[in-house]
């Protein structure tokens, strides 16, 4: 689908405008989004717009990195948001000039219709311009990326408190999920804070003059989710290392018990065996209190056993 905005002279707001005349017609500026665009639609990229066939092939071969290219008279631009839902990535293209903007995009953009609806309702149209409506979409973008990591961190509080008592297998593989999510953010969040940046630095870009400061905050924005994310991945460290030593701590705590079981039952497995051998000259065999003496002697032998372990606190 293809719908059109443009703006006139006389700061009329005129919509679904036929490509065609917008490019061929006298307008202050204009915006074509196209919005999940079929084959025969994403033929006007070709012509009447005039794009050049490396912009085109970017935007047809979907999720490319995060980028800008400079063209005669234009500025291509691949972002990326994130679907709410799935914290999933989905590119969106822009195509920069003085007088237009086209947007391009596979999925539905929540930034694009938000943006659309509020350039569409605005009392105050002279304030409009192509690369204010591009800011406009990249805040709200990078405004979105908050969501998810803010999850993210009270999933990783839960996960540390564990206070409904899960088996440390179950958190652990939760763990590692989260770990994945913030990876992904990762991806797209340090790609799109280089973007900014070039784009903060460039002397090209002269379409945007005076809206840098604006770009400038989306930077920072950006510096603090990249810094959140390296913190939350610190902490998911943290609490991996952690489980993994409680684990091992308990893992050792059960071989001392089983070592001590174990050790005590040495000396009255060899009395038992001693005395299972059935020799015929073993004088114990026909001494009528022979069994029970033996039965006290592996008592004692036992008993004394656990308490020198316990004096020597491996029931601690």
């Amino acid at each position: 689908m293809i719908r059109t905005i443009a703006i006139k002279n006389n700061k009329e707001i005129v919509k679904d405008v036929d490509i065609i005349h917008l490019v061929k017609g006298n307008f202050k500026w204009y915006w074509i989004d196209f919005n999940q665009p079929t084959e025969e639609e994403i033929e006007f990229l070709r012509d009447p717009l005039s794009f050049h066939p490396l912009a085109i092939e970017d935007c047809i071969h979907h999720l490319q990195r995060p980028k800008l290219d400079y063209y005669d008279n234009y500025t291509f631009f691949v972002t990326q948001s994130l679907n709410q839902e799935t914290i999933s990535k989905e590119e969106v293209d822009f195509f920069l000039s003085g007088n237009y903007i086209v947007t391009f995009h596979y999925s539905p953009s929540m930034e694009i219709n938000e943006v659309w609806n509020r350039l569409s309702q605005s009392p105050n149209i002279q304030k409009w311009d192509p690369s204010h409506v591009l800011y406009n979409i990249i805040d709200k973008m990078v405004d979105n990326y908050f969501p998810p990591i803010y999850k993210i961190e009270d999933r990783l509080s839960e996960i540390d408190e564990n206070s409904t008592g899960r088996s440390m297998e179950v958190l652990l593989e939760d763990l590692f999920d989260t770990r994945h999510q913030l990876l992904s953010l990762r991806h797209t969040i340090t790609p799109m804070r280089d973007l900014i940046y070039r784009m903060l630095n460039s002397q090209r870009m002269t379409e945007m003059q005076g809206k840098m400061v604006y770009f400038s905050d989306i930077h920072d924005h950006l510096l603090k989710l990249t810094e959140m994310i390296e913190a939350n991945r610190e902490l998911t460290t943290d609490i991996r290392d952690s489980y993994i030593s409680i684990n091992s701590h308990q893992t050792n705590h059960v071989m001392k018990v089983l070592t001590v079981i174990t050790t005590i039952f040495m000396p009255l497995t060899f009395i038992a065996g001693l005395y299972g051998m059935n020799f015929h000259y073993m004088p114990e065999l026909n001494w009528k209190y022979g069994y029970f003496a033996v039965l006290f002697l592996m008592f004692l032998v036992g008993l004394w056993m656990f308490l020198w372990f316990k004096k020597k606190g491996w029931f601690k």
